[in-house]
């Protein structure tokens, strides 16, 4: 359990905000402890189980409501088989209920207890979906390097990270301050660095599209008007197309990978 606490400049109070950690046995069911996402496929089944049942009970289907009914059941007992400490947290007797309404035609007292059940997940999403995605779907950059193709040396992915900040920013002081040389080489080097960086997508992105939608056409047209802009000595046009490609090169994977990372380094237990 982690207890935010946040004070306002202005204000006299501090509010307070507890996150509750997920049982670190959930791990076990997530990679890389495991080779496939057990615990999500888990949830899937459940979610497409909780649908049928509700269907079938709609039709007032006694033979559907039986069949989907019995999985329910078995995914739901297989959580607190999983992660032992939330076994007292769920309600199997639900799912009984739900079986014995069914099978005495009582479907209005049946769909009582499904959705009382959805309660019952609903409940402990609101606690620990959005954490355990941060802290167990998020990719472990500290593992991931990146070939140098200059030194042929592997790099960790935070000093990367570091360089093309920096390649950037020179690219805006240079150009600004009218050292087009200093501009264009680190152009050349930025260019060479973002390439390096595509080859790591695929430590987990097994085709190119990840890479050719961040990394791809786009991003190499904002670096060819770039080049041109600073040539050309034209000051705005070189600040509007950097503008541009930080926007594609890097906040567009920031989005989607940094801000879970970061969150996961500050809740990971």
């Amino acid at each position: 359990m982690i207890l935010l606490l946040s004070s306002p400049a202005q204000a006299e109070t501090v509010s307070e905000k507890t996150i509750r950690l997920p049982p670190t046995s959930l791990a076990a069911w997530y990679r890389p402890d495991n080779k496939r996402q057990v615990w999500l496929h888990n949830m899937f089944k459940l979610r497409r189980e909780m649908l049928a049942v509700s269907d079938y009970l709609a039709l007032e289907d006694a033979a559907g409501v039986a069949k989907w009914s019995e999985r329910l059941a078995q995914h739901y007992r297989k959580i607190g088989e999983m992660v032992p400490e939330w076994q007292e947290e769920l309600e199997a007797d639900l799912i009984s209920q739900l079986q014995q309404s069914a099978q005495q035609g009582n479907y209005e007292e049946a769909a009582r207890s499904l959705r009382k059940l959805g309660l019952n997940c609903r409940s402990c999403h609101r606690d620990y979906r959005a954490v355990t995605a941060a802290i167990y779907r998020t990719p472990d950059f500290s593992q991931i390097h990146v070939e140098d193709s200059e030194t042929l040396e592997e790099e960790p992915y935070r000093r990367v990270m570091e360089r093309l900040t920096l390649l950037v920013n020179r690219i805006k002081i240079a150009s600004e301050d009218e050292r087009m040389q200093t501009a264009l080489e680190s152009l050349d080097n930025l260019r060479q660095r973002l390439d390096d960086l595509g080859q790591s997508c695929e430590s987990c992105h097994k085709d190119n599209a990840p890479k050719s939608r961040i990394l791809g056409t786009e991003t190499e047209k904002s670096l060819a008007a770039l080049e041109q802009a600073i040539k050309a000595g034209e000051q705005k046009k070189t600040g509007r197309h950097l503008g541009t490609l930080a926007v594609q090169g890097c906040a567009r994977c920031h989005s989607v990978h940094r801000t879970l990372y970061d969150l996961k380094g500050a809740i990971a237990p």
